[in-house]
C-alpha cells in the first residue's frame, strides 16, 4: 500500500466519522463499551478466571 492510498483511506474514514451525527457516535461508543470483555480476562485470559471460579466454589 502506497502512502497516497493510505492518506486517501484515512481521509475517507475521517469524513465518514464527521458526517455521522454526534448522538449516533455516542450510541455506537456506548455499545462498543458494553460488548467489551472484562479487563481481567482481556489481559490475562481464561486461566485466572477459572482459578477464581474454583476459589469461589470452595467457599
Amino acid at each position: 500500500m502506497s502512502t497516497n492510498d493510505y492518506v486517501k483511506y484515512m481521509t475517507q474514514q475521517l469524513v465518514r466519522y464527521m458526517d455521522t451525527p454526534k448522538e449516533e457516535r455516542k450510541v455506537k461508543k456506548t455499545n462498543r463499551k458494553k460488548e467489551r470483555q472484562p479487563l481481567f480476562s482481556r489481559w490475562f485470559g481464561v486461566l485466572p478466571f477459572a482459578v477464581m471460579l474454583l476459589m469461589k466454589k470452595r467457599k
